[in-house]
């Protein structure tokens, strides 16, 4: 799928990803809608429910195997940000490719962040990290995060620092003179 258009700036897709790649619901009959849309409109929608989460192991299983991640995957953070990355690249695995592009949805994320606050934030940045590198080919990733907990929060996702140009990126290089 081709980046977006000028003219998608009203489309759904276009609104969830613009200011990021990580979008929270609260309201289910909300995330739903959405979901529907995304899904008419030829994404792969991939839904897990975090409630059967009690563990980084448990989370890392569950989406190995949503996305269908090969025999060698490690169940790590470093695994699933591997395979991750390939879904995000259109690999063989964890994404048809003529989909438009891929949703990722957790369903009572809140559930599992309660339990695992650290995993939950990293998953979530690792997520953004490879939706942002799947957008620089023209590829769409987006994850969806419901919460039962309307005054859930998370720390920024998917940052990234503001690094020199090759041509200055040692400090002799940015010397006057």
């Amino acid at each position: 799928m081709a980046a977006f258009t000028p003219d998608a700036e009203a489309d759904l897709d276009f609104r969830l990803v613009q200011n990021t790649f990580v979008t929270l619901f609260w309201r289910r009959n909300l995330l739903e809608e959405c979901t529907a849309w995304l899904d008419g409109h030829g994404y792969q929608v991939t839904s897990l429910d975090a409630t059967a989460w009690s563990s980084e192991g448990d989370l890392l299983r569950g989406i190995g195997a949503a996305l269908d991640f090969p025999d060698y995957y490690g169940r790590s953070f470093d695994a699933f940000n591997d395979c991750f990355g390939d879904v995000a690249s259109y690999a063989a695995y964890g994404i048809a490719p003529e989909a438009t592009g891929l949703v990722l949805v957790f369903t009572d994320f809140d559930v599992f962040a309660a339990a695992q606050p650290e995993s939950a934030q990293v998953i979530l940045d690792i997520v953004a990290d490879n939706a942002r590198r799947a957008a620089l080919f023209g590829r769409r990733v987006m994850c969806l995060v419901q919460s039962s907990d309307p005054q859930i929060k998370f720390a920024p996702v998917g940052a990234m620092p503001i690094m020199w140009n090759d041509a200055e990126q040692s400090s002799g290089s940015r010397r006057a003179g």
